[in-house]
């Protein structure tokens, strides 16, 4: 696999100050996909490049129960047609800048190799903020709010199934037992069951289900399989660490959709008067993104959870 640092190289173009370069569509696509490998989730979800910052993507569909009784020598007019729909997206501009002293690539016993090191860490990093914003985003955050600059750049996954797809309030009985997950998976139509659905949610809410199920052991006595800790409902899980410890989350990661377009950017100079002055390398990458969802009614999403 070709590495981040690079990456960076090829698409380096080197002037008097400025190491600067504008990734090609490939290299690009090979960035972005290892950000999104950086994560459980991300690795699953769907991905799409496109040019335009702003647009739609198409989806087409096809009704259900369209077989009819075939008459003989006869046309009875009777047709079924695609469904077609389109998703808008807007993509939001971010960028990651950071910096690396001389000093400290003198001393560090990684020498210049150290670099590639930060590199590969900040490229990881990208990866899990853009998850954490892919879920949690809301550009309603209250402006209290300690990570108001951060969340509020997109509406994430989580916020647009809470507005448009099934939602399970589970406030009043928020533990957890396997009642969260028969009646969370209930809201769904059974089109969406094809062996695809995947319960995402975070580390501690997974302990929590495993938990109940040795104390379930623990107490009326029996064998516990991995299959009844990791499948519930016969539906494996995806553990997200961005994830609210609160929520679960129900759908096909493949309903799940980032879009990106090519315009990847990575900058670093050592030159200039700031670099220096202060005797540093700094270095910024530029892209855009933007979560969306195919299909709401595939969704749901269980509220309220408590600890056990």
């Amino acid at each position: 696999m070709i590495s981040n640092a690079s990456l960076i190289n090829k698409a380096a173009i080197t002037t008097d100050t400025v190491t600067h370069g504008l990734l090609s569509p490939e290299q690009a696509k090979k960035f972005t996909r290892q950000t999104f490998e950086a994560t459980p989730l991300g690795a699953l979800v769907r991905r799409e490049q496109r040019r335009a910052k702003t647009g739609s993507i198409d989806k087409l569909g096809i009704a259900s129960r369209i077989l009819r009784r075939k008459m003989e020598n006869a046309d009875s007019g009777y047709r079924a047609m695609p469904v077609f729909g389109q998703i808008a997206y807007s993509t939001t501009a971010v960028h990651l800048p950071w910096e690396i002293t001389e000093e400290t690539l003198r001393e560090n016993i990684e020498g210049q190799s150290f670099e590639g090191v930060v590199t590969g860490l900040m490229t990881r990093q990208i990866g899990v903020d853009q998850e954490d914003l892919c879920i949690n985003g809301d550009v309603d955050t209250p402006s209290t709010d300690a990570d108001y600059e951060f969340l509020r750049l997109n509406d994430g996954w989580v916020k647009q199934i809470l507005n448009g797809g099934h939602v399970v309030d589970r406030s009043s009985a928020g533990t957890m037992t396997p009642d969260v997950f028969y009646d969370c998976f209930r809201r769904l139509p059974n089109k969406y069951n094809n062996g695809r659905l995947r319960w995402i949610m975070s580390p501690y809410r997974r302990q929590e289900w495993e938990r109940y199920i040795l104390n379930q052991a623990v107490s009326v006595g029996g064998v516990i399989t991995d299959k009844q800790v990791e499948n519930p409902v016969s539906i494996p899980v995806i553990e997200a660490p961005a994830m609210p410890d609160d929520k679960i989350m129900l759908t096909d990661p493949q309903n799940l959709i980032i879009v990106n377009t090519y315009g990847v950017v990575i900058r670093k100079t050592a030159e200039g008067r700031d670099a220096i002055m202060q005797d540093k390398r700094f270095y910024v990458v530029h892209f855009d993104f933007d979560p969306i969802i195919e299909e709401l009614d595939a969704t749901a999403i269980v509220t309220g959870l408590d600890d056990i």
